[in-house]
């Protein structure tokens, strides 16, 4: 595994700390690439830290060299981490005391429900594919659990209150989602033992200090559970920034399994294209050419940033 910095990195405690963090699944599209510009770039104009995080906690999707590619595309167009990459398959300890604060606490219970209890047709479904969960499980007896043991092995869900988390987005503007309506007690640990997403980003952003996340638009209702879960532990939650999900230059989504993983072929371009036609699709720049890091940190502003849609240009969709 790598542990590539920036050997030029000063950086000052007290400033902004942004962060890219894939999921090594399958290799980058540009949509990723650009989400890591985007926070390299605002964190970079405020003279922060970027910091590269690889979430492969569920080990049977991730793979190393999908890992070692992505960092080697960044360090490609310039944008190392400025501290030896996290990973999140190397801090189960640490998402386990994690846990564990949560049941002392008296939060966590074990959830038996299948697969299919969970998807039945009633069950109201969250915008990123997931379920408000039902809360069958909340309430169960000691001897209720006993005799679901002998037949599963449950996950581990948390109690979420019913009120109201809100936050002021840096692209959408106001978020506001009630917990207990919006999504129900969510999953902090899967029944094989996986620590959860949820659980482990939030653990993760307050750990590393993350003062701005910024990623995908899909992972927007994402973001109440983990400000919740980090003000419990003691963080304090990052400004959040979720960009519109990236397009081909037909309107497209991109996505690693339709294929749209970055050719090496491709980096074949000056980075300085590469870069310029990203930060013209997002709207840093009027016209689609080249550009540098320096010129794109020096004029950086989220207030230029498309709202609606980004289109990659034709030299990106090959």
């Amino acid at each position: 595994m790598s542990n590539t910095r920036n050997p030029n990195a000063i950086i000052d405690k007290s400033s902004p700390v942004g962060r890219f963090a894939p999921t090594p699944s399958g290799d980058l599209h540009f949509g990723n690439v650009l989400c890591a510009l985007l926070a390299y770039l605002s964190v970079k104009s405020r003279g922060g830290k970027f910091i590269v995080r690889i979430e492969d906690l569920d080990k049977a999707r991730c793979n190393a060299a999908s890992a070692e590619r992505a960092i080697d595309i960044l360090a490609r167009l310039g944008m190392h981490s400025d501290e030896p990459p996290i990973y999140q398959s190397e801090r189960s300890n640490f998402y386990g005391e994690k846990v564990d604060a949560l049941e002392k606490a008296g939060l966590t219970y074990p959830c038996f429900c299948t697969r299919s209890e969970l998807l039945s047709a009633t069950a109201p479904r969250l915008s990123d594919g997931g379920v408000v969960y039902s809360g069958a499980c909340r309430n169960l007896n000691d001897a209720q659990k006993s005799e679901l043991y002998k037949s599963r092995k449950p996950c581990t869900r948390v109690r979420v209150p019913d009120e109201d988390i809100v936050f002021e987005d840096k692209v959408k503007g106001e978020i506001r989602q009630n917990l207990a309506q919006r999504c129900g007690d969510f999953i902090v640990r899967r029944s094989d033992g996986v620590y959860a997403y949820q659980l482990a980003v939030a653990a993760d952003d307050g750990d590393s200090g993350v003062t701005e996340v910024v990623r995908g638009d899909d992972l927007a209702t994402s973001a109440p559970r983990q400000i919740w879960l980090m003000k419990f532990f003691g963080y304090t939650p990052p400004t959040y920034c979720h960009i519109p999900l990236v397009c081909d230059s037909h309107g497209r989504k991109l996505s690693k399994s339709d294929g749209d993983a970055v050719s090496y072929n491709l980096l074949r371009l000056p980075k300085e294209r590469i870069l310029g036609a990203l930060a013209f699709s997002a709207g840093l720049t009027d016209a689609d050419g080249t550009a540098t890091l320096e010129e794109l940190i020096e004029t950086f502003s989220w207030d230029r940033i498309n709202r609606n849609s980004i289109r990659l240009p034709d030299i990106l969709c090959r």
